[in-house]
């Protein structure tokens, strides 16, 4: 009951915020005019950001620019039970797949600016162990680089890796550890839970921390379809 209380509350505010952000709009505020989409996705925009560029909230990541198809995924796992947040699920319990594509389409499409990278302080050796993960995996455990599926730039992969950058580590964290405990799903076959599931938290908190320390790449735009094989069947992703 507690939690569908929380439920309910956040999904109070997200309405009353769009009812509030299209009041503003019918009395003239200021900027440009906004489209069609810009309205429909107010329910969207008032948790992830105007441009879904995200928010200094691990609850609302960054979702502006990643694959569309990606996008579309985590949608319609909202919507059917693979990812689970109560807010999420009563926003698209009754969307059909042609409006979800849609809202895919709209913040694929933007590129705001990225924020700034984490500063907090972590041991180098975390770091280190981090950036091995990302970009070389573990061959002894058959863990895989970061990169490999996630493109060179980290910016993801079309049509339906997303990018690792401008998240937060904690944000990183834990995703990486809903997927281990099998509480977020994919399609099948389900890589990231295959992956996941040998890492341990010391593993996590290096790939997320350092993760969350990169740049905004020169080209945040993801990387075209894989010409090769990724190193293991991934639903999300067929070849």
């Amino acid at each position: 009951m507690h939690r569908r209380t929380i439920g309910s509350s956040i999904l109070l505010f997200v309405l009353y915020a769009l009812c509030s952000g299209a009041a503003l709009a019918a009395a003239g505020a200021p900027g440009a005019m906004p489209s069609a989409m810009d309205e429909r996705v107010r329910a969207c925009t008032s948790c992830h950001g105007v441009q879904g560029q995200g928010l200094n909230n691990d609850y609302f990541p960054r979702i502006a620019g990643k694959p569309a198809d990606y996008l579309f995924n985590q949608l319609t796992a909202f919507r059917d039970g693979g990812r689970t947040y109560p807010p999420m699920g009563y926003l698209l319990a009754f969307l059909p797949d042609d409006y979800l594509r849609k809202i895919a389409q709209y913040f694929a499409d933007l590129q705001p600016p990225y924020p700034e990278a984490d500063h907090t302080s972590v041991s180098p050796d975390v770091l280190a162990a981090g950036e091995r993960l990302v970009l070389h995996g573990d061959p002894a455990r058959k863990i895989p680089a970061c990169i490999a599926c996630h493109g060179a730039r980290m910016t993801g992969t079309q049509p339906g890796i997303p990018g690792l950058l401008g998240l937060h580590a904690s944000y990183i964290a834990g995703q990486m550890g809903t997927w281990r405990s099998g509480t977020r799903h994919a399609l099948a076959p389900d890589c990231m839970h295959a992956i996941a599931v040998k890492l341990n938290d010391r593993d996590i908190t290096a790939v997320s921390s350092w993760l969350a320390r990169q740049p905004r790449p020169a080209d945040p735009r993801p990387a075209p379809v894989a010409a090769g094989p990724l190193p293991l069947a991934c639903g999300s992703q067929p070849q």
